[in-house]
């Protein structure tokens, strides 16, 4: 948490304008967003709300005074102009909340954003993986896991260590090949007594709500067909996973899918056969998720275009750091 604590010195101080003024924020940042509401008694993955809903309403506020918010059709033309902030607000996966939360905050700010749909959740609602692992942690009341073939000790679950056990979890899920990654969440299934617990049927939004979200002026991106880490997967199945999420989008909005996002989207995620299953398709842009942000007159990778995550635990003053200093406060993970 270094960089809240540099956040709240200069935001205490005064100096985040004067630094800003030296280091102008110019060029393209793109943030990122899951859910927005309370997540805090959620049995689900607490950490992919990323604001609540007030404070998603200040962010746009602050947004609309201190930069320019586009859509990725304005990307191109906002990479000529090395004079402004332009700000694309983004968003993954496409949960209930977006639609009966964050659309209507963006229509009342009359702000754009982006949202990348996994198709697969909109046709068959369900648990995802994320949700699933956390709420069968959450289902235990204390114990231990053993999961030999893929950690190296047990995993103790109380009520000190549950947060700590989900995310040391998700990362394990991330990191496995697909057909790994399946045993794993059947093995931890079993071992839990598989008592996940969490909503399916209002966790999604349906297509009706994508196409009204479309006519009014938002940006759907591809997210694949079922959140498959394509790095995983071979070059066939990655094929499978994000040209028949371009089809069902088109299907069901009437547009090609010009954008579209890697789902976890950290480094390892997504490849080689990945950017050529987009470049068949025709795919003008792919955002990634591990930090980072387009200064003025740099070198854009069009398949690999940066944003930055927007956590539950970036208050008002990191928020607006990230804004007004990307240079210091939007640098790009390993992960």
């Amino acid at each position: 948490m270094k960089r809240r604590t540099l956040a709240g010195l200069l935001s205490a101080t005064g100096l985040r304008p004067l630094l800003a003024s030296c280091l102008p924020p110019r060029g393209i940042l793109g943030l990122n967003y899951h859910r927005i509401g309370d997540g805090s008694r959620s049995n689900l993955d607490r950490s992919l709300w990323s604001a609540s809903e007030e404070a998603f309403d200040r962010q746009l506020r602050y947004l609309k005074r201190n930069s320019e918010v586009i859509g990725p059709d304005d990307i191109d033309a906002a990479r000529k102009d090395r004079r402004s902030l332009h700000v694309l607000i983004t968003f993954d996966d496409g949960y209930l909340d977006n639609y009966e939360l964050a659309y209507a905050a963006l229509r009342r700010h009359d702000l754009p954003a982006t949202f990348f749909i996994a198709t697969g959740f909109i046709d068959r609602p369900r648990l995802p993986w994320w949700d699933e692992i956390a709420s069968l942690v959450r289902a235990l009341h204390r114990g231990t896991l053993d999961l030999a073939d893929w950690l190296p000790a047990p995993l103790a679950v109380d009520d000190d260590t549950r947060e700590a056990a989900i995310q040391t979890l998700l990362a394990t899920y991330k990191s496995l090949p697909a057909a790994q990654a399946a045993e794993f969440l059947a093995r931890l299934r079993t071992v839990t007594g598989g008592r996940a617990r969490g909503g399916r049927d209002d966790l999604w939004m349906t297509w009706d709500m994508v196409r009204e979200m479309a006519a009014g002026g938002m940006t759907i991106g591809g997210h694949t067909i079922n959140h498959a880490i394509l790095s995983g997967l071979d070059e066939d199945e990655q094929w499978q996973e994000i040209s028949g999420c371009a089809a069902r989008l088109e299907r069901e909005t009437g547009r090609p899918m010009r954008y579209f996002a890697y789902p976890v989207g950290g480094r390892s995620t997504f490849d080689a056969a990945s950017r050529r299953c987009l470049e068949r398709l025709g795919v003008r842009y792919a955002f990634s998720y591990y930090g980072g942000y387009t200064g003025a007159g740099a070198e854009i990778d069009r398949y690999d275009i940066p944003r930055m995550p927007i956590e539950p635990y970036i208050d008002g003053d990191w928020f607006r750091a990230i804004v007004q200093l990307p240079r210091i406060f939007c640098r790009r993970t390993q992960a």
